[in-house]
């Protein structure tokens, strides 16, 4: 026989049990997206759907702002409780870099679109407006929402025809890195760049960063002295991007000494992954597009590869000042169209070459008997609307890359993040030619270089310094 507090005692464990069972089966049960109820992150108040049950993020005070570098972010109202935002789809004529203006397609006079930010738990409207000669529409890529704002002209919403102004409305249930892009006759209207960034702040983040930043990756063809991107192309690419800019034109990535910083990677090329490395720092990939990565799960990396489709971010503490390079890993990707489509000369004895065929083409210049890396500083002058294949003058050299190439600037005591020129390196810690001296107290030996231009590949030649 059990007494009376035994009773009563059980008795609560039973209907204890029993809120803790009914509580795992809300868990479990999936929520009916036809409604779009507002969730809080820990999807404690899925069954709600109540549209008002969070204020609208504010930035400063709820996140900090994305950086887009060559970019906005879009503006936004507030219309009760709602966030309102407008995309006007429309050609734009966009620079590359210095020397190369092509005519595409974007998103309210940008290239690509500005990014769109918002906090987990926004209730959004987004209206689209098509000032293009074609019909489109934009799918968000990666964002939970009803299966009718998914934005996939023809399956699961009407195109949206040129003058027409469409309206999208949905519940952020969601945080990390995404993107939009247009949904209707994609080869052509993405390779046009018909695209951007989607930007989703976590509601209550364990903590901020201080610099945060969104960078799409991005590849094009654009045939020498032509204005126009080739939708048609599937293979040879020739103009490689961050924020639809090749270096030179890609403003630098400015830090504070000890600040912590966050990097987002959005990958809408249409045939290539891009390993994007970072100079100088080992970081760790913090989110997929997918979400979060469990902290114990991070891995440490100085190559965040992304995928075509996909995004990654990456975080650090920049803690070492200097000029960091940031680039692509495909070799081909960070030079511009001036280095495709010509012969192989490597190794080629050219001599009286250029003075022969000039005179049948005035101007002519060899290309790359030697490699590549002077081409960009020879003073040549290019065909009309195009830019060299590698990069820019630097503080030392001219920097022979181009394409998918930007630089992280650390620095300590600067009091904006305007780009501060170049790093001057403290006495003693830049590479320099070796004197006599050092290579006699180090008994390095050096035979004279011989160099050819003629049969590299024999063996009685070397060129290059041995020891």
């Amino acid at each position: 026989m059990i007494n009376r507090r035994q009773f009563v005692g059980g008795a609560a464990a039973v209907a204890a049990g029993s809120s803790i069972l009914k509580k795992l089966e809300a868990a479990d049960k999936p929520v009916d997206r036809r409604t779009d109820p507002v969730i809080s992150p820990d999807g404690s108040n899925a069954k709600t759907g109540n549209p008002e049950l969070f204020a609208p993020g504010e930035p400063g005070k709820d996140y900090n702002p994305v950086i887009t570098p060559n970019n906005i972010s879009l503006p936004w109202n507030i219309k009760n409780g709602v966030k309102v935002y407008h995309l006007i789809a429309e050609p734009v004529r966009h620079e590359f870099a210095p020397g190369l203006v092509a005519e595409c397609w974007g998103y309210n006079g940008h290239v690509h679109g500005p990014t769109i930010e918002a906090l987990d738990g926004d209730r959004i409207r987004i209206y689209v407006t098509n000032r293009l000669p074609a019909a489109t529409s934009v799918h968000w890529h990666g964002i939970l929402l009803p299966n009718g704002m998914d934005g996939v002209a023809g399956l699961n919403q009407k195109a949206i025809q040129p003058g027409e102004t469409f309206k999208y409305e949905f519940t952020l249930r969601q945080h990390g890195t995404f993107m939009y892009h247009s949904h209707h006759d994609e080869m052509t209207q993405m390779a046009l760049g018909l695209m951007g960034m989607f930007i989703i702040h976590p509601r209550n983040p364990k903590s901020r960063p201080d610099r945060d930043f969104a960078l799409m990756t991005s590849e094009w063809k654009i045939p020498v002295g032509t204005s126009r991107p080739d939708p048609n192309e599937m293979t040879d690419f020739n103009i490689f991007t961050f924020n639809a800019k090749a270096f030179p034109g890609t403003e630098p990535l400015v830090v504070k000494l000890g600040e912590k910083v966050r990097i987002r990677f959005g990958n809408l090329s249409a045939m290539s992954h891009h390993p994007i490395h970072l100079h100088g720092y080992q970081f760790k990939i913090t989110e997929t597009g997918g979400g979060e990565i469990a902290e114990s799960a991070q891995l440490p990396e100085v190559t965040a590869l992304t995928a075509a489709g996909t995004t990654r971010t990456i975080e650090f503490v920049a803690d070492a000042p200097g000029d960091w390079p940031m680039h692509c890993h495909m070799t081909h990707h960070v030079m511009n169209q001036m280095g495709h489509q010509f012969g192989n000369m490597i190794g080629v004895n050219t001599e009286g070459l250029t003075k022969n065929i000039r005179r049948f083409v005035p101007g002519y210049m060899t290309m790359g008997q030697e490699g590549m890396g002077d081409m960009g500083d020879m003073g040549m002058k290019n065909p009309k609307n195009s830019i060299p294949m590698v990069g820019a003058p630097g503080p030392f050299d001219y920097i022979t890359m181009g394409g998918m190439f930007t630089i992280l600037k650390v620095r300590a005591g600067i009091n904006s993040y305007a780009d501060p020129g170049w790093y001057e390196n403290p006495p003693g810690t830049t590479a320099e030619a070796a004197s006599e001296e050092d290579l006699k107290r180090d008994e390095i030996k050096v035979d004279a270089v011989k160099r050819t231009a003629v049969g590299l590949n024999r063996k009685d030649e070397w060129c290059g310094p041995r020891a």
